[in-house]
């Protein structure tokens, strides 16, 4: 395998920042990571350069980044926890690493930047007036990425996509809210309103969808970004039957659905950081928003996707929520 450049990934201990690592090493990417207090390398990081530090320390940033011609930027505060405080310095160290070093920044996106006005239907183009705290943050952090590829001190690729789940997600929806990890589900909480789509993404294809990018980014503009379909589930139910046909494939009753418990997290809001940057995020689920990836699809030709069941029973798997199979492999995995 040829050796590809060098690459620094912030928030490799992550979901989708250790996606990103396992794929680069994959096609023979040269890995380096940012991590504070190392202990024992993971052993699926094997082949990563590990580097002791703080995406908060300028200094560590930009040394770290030394001889990389990428910085995969998927480092978040733990949580939802300091968002006001952390975010905007985290990511001014990574541009000025970019800049020191000439790198291209590739930042997973989200849905917040965007307001009430541009839905139901995103395109990447479309305004930016966003309701809550942290979509304003979202839009500052994209306007300094902006002026940095604007004045022709680095490249950026950002890649927008709907609510992440798969195999190490942290901070997601799936884990923290619909099911509980370490037990076969009885119910799969469902936070949409009724009759209310959703979008998904997988992080494997979310990690895949930035790689097919990074080939060809020589052909991008300096400031490129690009949303993903994902997965829409059209009534906000069809998500959960998915997760109540791979739970009964592996022979477990099915679980039930449930509307998710909104007026519990109201009631306890008050004491949890957490719980009350999820609550602020609830209009995401009382509405349609849908990204459409026309864009992408002119670029790549066609987006990563997962067949979703294939998807679920990969990270239901993963959160210790699958019986195990008795010596035969299911509908699923025989699809792989």
């Amino acid at each position: 395998m040829t050796v590809r450049e060098k690459v620094l990934v912030l928030g490799a201990s992550g979901g989708i920042g250790g996606e990103m690592v396992k794929q680069l090493l994959a096609q023979g990417w040269q890995v380096r990571a940012l991590k504070r207090g190392l202990g024992v390398p993971r052993r699926e990081s094997a082949g990563v350069e590990w580097i002791e530090g703080d995406a908060l320390d300028a200094q560590a940033v930009v040394q770290a980044a030394a001889g990389c011609s990428v910085i995969v930027h998927a480092v978040n505060p733990p949580g939802y926890r300091g968002w006001g405080e952390l975010v905007l310095p985290m990511l001014d160290n990574t541009i000025a690493a970019a800049k020191a070093h000439g790198a291209t920044v590739v930042l997973p996106g989200t849905v917040y930047n965007f307001g009430p006005d541009a839905f139901p239907l995103l395109h990447e183009d479309s305004p930016q007036q966003p309701v809550t705290r942290k979509g304003k943050i979202r839009v500052e952090l994209e306007k300094r990425l902006r002026d940095a590829a604007d004045s022709g001190a680095i490249r950026v690729i950002i890649v927008r996509a709907g609510d992440f789940f798969g195999p190490g997600a942290r901070n997601n929806w799936l884990s923290q809210g619909m099911i509980r990890p370490g037990a076969v589900p009885a119910e799969v909480k469902l936070p949409a309103a009724p009759g209310v789509g959703h979008q998904y993404a997988y992080l494997p294809d979310v990690a895949a969808t930035m790689l097919a990018l990074l080939t060809v980014r020589g052909k991008l503009p300096a400031f490129a970004s690009f949303h993903m379909a994902g997965y829409w589930d059209s009534d906000g139910t069809q998500f959960g039957r998915a997760i109540q046909r791979v739970v009964e494939a592996r022979g477990a009753r099915k679980p039930k659905l449930r509307a998710f418990p909104w007026w519990m997290i109201r009631l306890v809001a008050p004491f949890n950081e957490t719980l009350r940057e999820m609550l602020e995020m609830r209009y995401l689920w009382q509405q349609e928003v849908r990204m459409e990836n026309q864009r992408l699809r002119q670029v790549l030709g066609k987006e990563p996707n997962t067949p979703l069941e294939l998807a679920l029973e990969r990270t239901l798997e993963s959160l210790g929520c699958l019986p195990a199979v008795n010596g035969t492999a299911n509908a699923f995995t025989i699809a792989r």
